[in-house]
């Protein structure tokens, strides 16, 4: 006999507490079959082995199928804990142990807890609960995340960058957001810009052929101006920097004491805490001795500058009588200095001002620079899992033609989009499911996002078709910067489409007879994979030519390769897919335990009992059969 290739596996299955307080499982690792009568707690078994390893439905697809799942945990785990043994790729053994709301542990064989997460790639399972079949065949993002599973830990690389990215996009927005406002508010003072210039022209030319003279004299009486407001903002500057640092001082060393729990301080681990605690203090300490020094050079470099400031008055004090001995010698200008010098010094102001807007709109232009950046990035990334996706749509298709055919269409499930759209446009005076719909279908969400900065509304009249007024009033609906950088990042996820052939075309699964949906559904899961197969019920609502013909057939192909755990009705399961391993539970309502576990011959008795009916009726059967 050729032996099997060594693969990931779950060893064990052992429960304190709850209503399967006492279980102790083992699992072999081929085909393993779980049955007993209704209610002695089969399906509650799959769950806790699936909420001890984390593998519950996706947050983002089932958020309802996973609570379904935690709720039933918590009823039937209670104060309990669950732990199951496993083995992973490379042949070593842990134990897995999780109470309910807490994260699992992972212990090494010597039963000590290890740093390491089942997120890491150390080990994975598929597990689908009774009735997923159907559920997948009807929900698209269900059979994403069925794909998805054949390249688990590539799709969960990939989603650990993307997040990263969309972490660091929303900060980027957080950083253009305010420096914007600014910027708009500085647009509205400079609005009064040109009238103050075209006031400060019309004195010019009125001072009866000695205006070259007066006007120079202003001109270097507004500079004055402006060199005292440069070196103000360079000491404000200088006062605002010691003030951060200051800031800084002795703020960690007491923070260090006060964040830790007293009791915890008190407890069995306080060497720990202590250490720690010392640690930052330590630190702290440290960092307050160089931001003193730190603080000391910048008030030298305010003196400084305080010292300029003094020079500089000095100096304009001579500088301001000789202008005053300019402006007397010429009695129309005397009467006009007052206000000239008024208007030149809100010149100033709105000058200065617009030299801090150019400034921003530098740091906007490099924010938004590393954004697109970040997005090319983020769309090469999506772009990477479509692959892996679709390399998985090829394999399946291989090894499933011609019965079935998937096929998956990149950005094509706009849900996401079109409902944030949805929740944007409420109040706006508009029908916003159809409104939403119309723009879904016309543009994608980085377009959009155009459009709407643009404040051109002209495409969305020619493209998503809207009247004139409708597109206004989306625009003014939409047109806010926190709204758009969101926008701008909304996934629409990949489409994918499950069909099976019947007759000479192919079948949508949603479509189908439900016997049809798990006849397309379930061939799928049981493809070869590096992961352990755990199935409830996967029999369902299939005929028993069909599991006989083509289930039995891919669970004896695949065993050799994959570990197979199905909780079972069927007795064709076990028995013509020659189980390496029954577990047979029964229950008194009150608790679950095993009551046999072995080989098909070793639980013989139970299966012709449990999944036959009985001896009396396998042999009835047999007789009116005529056997």
């Amino acid at each position: 006999m050729r032996e099997r290739r060594a693969v990931q596996r779950i060893d064990t299955l052992s429960v304190i507490g709850g209503f399967l307080d006492g279980l102790q499982i083992s699992f072999g690792d081929g085909l393993n079959t779980v049955i007993g009568a209704r209610g002695t707690g089969k399906t509650t078994a799959v769950e806790f082995i699936g909420y001890a390893l984390d593998s519950l439905p996706s947050r983002q697809h089932a958020a309802d199928e996973r609570k379904r799942i935690e709720t039933l945990v918590k009823r039937n785990l209670g104060g309990g804990r669950i732990c199951v043994g496993i083995r992973a790729r490379d042949g070593s053994t842990y134990n897995v142990t999780r109470s309910f709301g807490d994260e699992p542990i992972i212990l090494d064989s010597e039963n000590q807890p290890l740093s390491v997460n089942l997120k890491s790639g150390l080990f994975r399972a598929d597990i689908f609960s009774q009735n997923a079949v159907e559920s997948i065949a009807d929900r698209p993002l269900f059979q994403l995340d069925l794909i998805d599973s054949f390249a688990g830990q590539q799709i969960a690389d990939i989603f650990s960058r993307e997040q990263q990215f969309i972490s660091t996009l929303k900060a980027n927005a957080h950083q253009i957001i305010p420096l914007e406002r600014e910027v708009a508010a500085i647009c509205d003072e400079l609005t009064s810009l040109p009238t103050v210039e075209t006031k400060l022209k019309a004195f010019t030319g009125t001072t009866n052929g000695a205006s070259a003279e007066i006007n120079e004299a202003h001109r270097l009486k507004s500079l004055r101006d402006r060199e005292v407001r440069s070196l103000k903002q360079l000491r404000e500057l200088a006062v605002q920097y010691r003030a951060t640092l200051l800031g800084l001082v002795a703020s960690i060393g007491p923070r260090a004491t006060k964040v830790v729990d007293p009791e915890a301080a008190q407890g069995p681990n306080a060497d720990l805490l202590g250490s720690a605690t010392q640690s930052l203090t330590d630190c702290g300490h440290d960092v307050d001795v160089l931001l003193q020094k730190a603080v000391a050079r910048v008030e030298r470099a305010g003196k400084g500058i305080a010292e300029q400031i003094e020079r500089i008055a000095q100096r304009h004090r001579e500088q301001e009588l000789e202008f005053r001995s300019t402006i007397e010698r010429h009695k129309q200008a005397q009467q006009e200095a007052a206000e000239r010098a008024e208007l030149e010094r809100a010149r100033n102001q709105l000058l200065a001002r617009k030299q801090e807007q150019a400034e921003l709109n530098q740091r906007i232009g490099t924010l938004y620079r590393q954004r697109e950046e970040l997005l090319e990035q983020l769309s090469a990334l999506r772009d990477e899992r479509f692959a892996v996706r679709n390399a998985v749509a090829e394999r399946i298709n291989r090894e499933l033609a011609p019965t079935i055919r998937v096929t998956i269409t990149q950005y094509g499930n706009s849900d996401a989009y079109r409902q944030l759209l949805e929740n944007r446009l409420k109040g706006a005076g508009l029908k916003q499911g159809v409104v939403s719909l119309k723009i879904v279908t016309a543009m994608p969400p980085a377009e959009l996002t155009q459009v709407v900065r643009s404040r051109n509304s002209d495409p969305l009249v020619d493209r998503a078709e809207l009247s004139s007024d409708q597109s206004a009033k989306v625009a003014a609906a939409l047109f806010d910067p926190e709204f758009l950088f969101t926008l701008e990042t909304v996934e629409l996820d990949d489409q994918p489409l499950i069909e099976l052939k019947d007759g000479e075309d192919y079948k949508d699964t949603s479509s189908l007879s439900t016997g049809q949906k798990c006849t397309t559904i379930l061939p799928i899961l049981l493809l070869e994979s590096d992961s352990t197969l755990i199935v409830d019920q996967p029999e369902d609502n299939l005929d028993n030519r069909f599991i006989f013909q083509t289930v039995v057939e891919s669970i004896r192909h695949v065993k050799k390769k994959r570990q197979l755990v199905l909780v079972t009705h069927n007795p064709n399961i076990p028995v013509l897919g020659e189980a390496d391993h029954v577990v047979v539970l029964e229950s008194d309502g009150a608790k679950a335990r095993v009551t046999r576990e072995g080989d098909v011959d070793t639980c013989k008795n139970e299966i012709v009992t449990l999944l036959e009916g009985g001896a009396e009726a396998f042999r009835r059967r047999g007789e009116r059969y005529g056997q």
